[in-house]
Parts: C-alpha cells; structure tokens; sequence
C-alpha cells in the first residue's frame, strides 16, 4: 500500500490573533458555530458577536452568513472567536479617518441611555445628551432607531471611548442656511415665518433658516400692550421685511404692514356729510381728536368744538368722551379727516326753529315776541 495514500492532510493550527474566515452553521441564542475549516468548529460567544448589547445571537447575524473572525483562543478541541475584535479594528480606522478630515456620516441609534445615545458605528459610540441637538429635548424615546447625521468630536482608543455629535452637523447647516437666506433676502419682501419666541419687546419669526424680529410696535395697527396679545408660539403668520443687517445677521420684519390699515380705502368709508359717533382719544390746545373708526382719527379743530367762545377743548371735552361729529374733510394721502361737533348744534338748532316756527304758525303766537333775537346767531 502507497504509504503516501495513507497521509492524513494536516489541519493549519492557529494562534491567539490570527484573522480568519469562516461561514456560519448554526446560530444559538448565546453563541454561534462558524465553520473555519479546522477540526473543530468555531464558537462566537454572544458577547464576542457585537459591541453592542445583543439579547440573543440572531439578532447580529444568520446561518450562511460569510464572517471575517479572531482567534481569541486557540486549542486543539476548541476554537474561541470574536467578530467584534475585527469589527472594532475597522472601525476605529474608519473613525480616526473621519475625525481628521472633519466627514459627516450616517449612523443608527441602537438605544436611549441614561444621559444621551448610542449608536452603531461598528463599535459603541455615544452621543450625549447635550450633543443631540441644537435645541432642548424634552425626551429622546422617539430616536431609537433613527439614522442621524453625526461628527467625531472625540476619540480615545486606549479608553475605548468615541463620542459623537449631531448638534454639531445641525448647527452647519443652520449656520450655511443662514448665510443663504441672508444673501438673498430683500426689504420689502412678503414672507411666511413661524413664531419662535415671544418677548416683551417683540417676536422672533422664523422665516426659513433665520430669525427675524417683529417689534411689538409692528404687530397691530392697534396699540399692543403684549406681543402675546396678537400671535402666539408656532403660530404661522406673514411679515414683511423692513430692513436687512448682512453685517450683524439681523432682519426687521413687520406684521402690520401685512394688514390692511385703518385708513385703506378710507374714502369709501368715511365721506363729507357723514355724522359719525367717536371717542375723544386727545385733548390738545387747538382742538380734539375723535377717533371714528378703529385707528381711524379725526381732529375737531377748536374752533368746530362749540358755538359758544371756549379758551381749550376741556372746557367741554374730556378724553374717553362719546360724541358725535359732521365730517368736514377727507385726505387720504395726508391721513387727516376734519370733523365738527359744532356744525350738529347749528343743525340742530335750526331744525328747532324751524319746529318752533310751524308750531307758532298754528298757535298763532309770535314766537319771536316772546323770546326776542336769541336764536337770530342760529339762522
């Protein structure tokens, strides 16, 4: 018999370090068999399966699976392998690359921990809290199994530490959404915005990247005593830009002049020979201002308050005082209306002579004898 036939081929032996491949064979829930083409299979352990927290062995790879391993342990009758030792190894690379050259990638959250996440970058890595987002989160539940945007912002391999950030890609690209909207933006532009944040001296107005301020003198024809009064947070309003400072990032925008004001079409709505009921709003030495229609004033000059000599319009007026008035004038490009209180006395003075005189007609009384010329100043 060929001696050489009855060879047995030899089996390579390997050593604590070596890499090597090998195909699943079976999975259990704690370890699995990988077929390295040795005498003996090799065994995972779950611990060696990822460096993430796994519950059981399928839940980081199947039967079939093709798995580049290392050898933590090599005996005749036993193999111990880690496909997290080889995973790590590539990764941290793969890391140290990206950490110098400033790259930003994509990776799963594989969990909420106390204090931030953690995500899968072929080893653990972590993002705290403070690091997530440019913006207080109230809860993070909602980010487990989210793929975020990140940086490297901190390696440490004989720790075995990496810590990552999105804040820090978000704030990028706020910052570059910021320089666009900036160059671009014109006064004079009608724009949608979303309300930030309410303040006692205005609003902020998100209008695309960048916040706008609305002062509060901007929010309302009316007067506004509080900014909360007229919008609130969230809300989506339109605003025009007033100004644009590219040196100092700063946009005004104005609501009001949004709106229709008080005096558009102010023509139709207010004619001369309309009686209109108002509200002395001021009292001045030359005369009153009544406003007529909401933001709308009109001024009773001194001398359209009485028919009687007065020295000043307190004389008869008092401010928050409800009277009614003829209007005189209207100039709507000057925004000035002229009113008379006056001129309705002298109506309603002649209207009661008139009166006075058919009822002295059919009395057959001389009015005038008895009450001689007073109301000859009316006629």
């Amino acid at each position: 018999m060929d001696e050489l036939n009855n060879e047995i081929p030899e089996v390579k032996a390997y050593e604590v370090g070596d890499t090597v491949s090998g195909k699943v064979v079976k999975v259990e829930d704690k370890q699995v068999l990988v077929d390295i083409g040795y005498k003996v299979e090799g065994i995972i352990p779950i611990s060696e399966l990822s460096s993430l927290h796994i519950d059981t062995c399928s839940d980081a790879v199947s039967e079939g699976d093709e798995l580049t391993l290392k050898v933590k342990k090599a005996e005749d009758d036993e193999v111990i392998l880690s496909k997290r030792a080889v995973d790590a190894d590539k990764a941290w690379d793969d890391l140290e690359e990206k950490f110098n050259n400033e790259v930003i990638f994509e990776a799963e959250v594989k969990d909420v921990v106390k204090g931030g996440l953690v995500v899968d970058v072929g080893l653990r890595g972590f993002i705290p809290a403070s690091l997530v987002e440019s913006y207080y989160v109230e809860s993070f539940d909602d980010y487990k199994g989210k793929n975020l945007s990140l940086k490297v912002v901190e390696l440490d391999r004989t720790q075995n530490r990496v810590i990552l950030s999105h804040r820090a890609v978000a704030e990028a690209e706020e910052a570059s959404k910021k320089q666009e909207v900036l160059g671009n933006i014109e006064a004079g532009s009608v724009l949608d915005g979303t309300v930030q944040r309410i303040t006692n001296f205005g609003v902020f107005v998100d209008i695309g990247g960048i916040d706008g301020l609305v002062h509060i003198s901007q929010l309302s024809h009316d007067h506004v005593e509080k900014a909360s009064d007229v919008v609130e947070e969230g809300q989506v309003i339109k605003v025009k830009v007033l100004s644009v400072d590219r040196d100092n990032e700063r946009i005004s925008l104005s609501l009001k002049e949004t709106q229709p004001g008080p005096w558009d079409n102010i023509e139709e709505r207010v004619q001369v020979g309309n009686v209109l009921d108002g509200t002395v709003k001021r009292l001045v030495n030359f005369g009153a201002f009544v406003e007529v229609l909401p933001g709308v004033e009109g001024l009773v000059h001194i001398s359209q308050i009485s028919n009687e000599h007065i020295g000043t319009p307190q004389e008869v007026l008092k401010e928050g005082q409800t009277v009614q008035v003829k209007v005189l004038d209207v100039d709507n490009s000057e925004k000035r209306i002229s009113l008379s209180i006056k001129e309705l006395e002298l109506e309603q003075h002649k209207a009661d002579l008139k009166q006075y005189e058919k009822e002295d007609d059919h009395s057959g009384f001389q009015l005038g004898d008895m009450i001689g010329n007073k109301l000859d100043k009316y006629k």
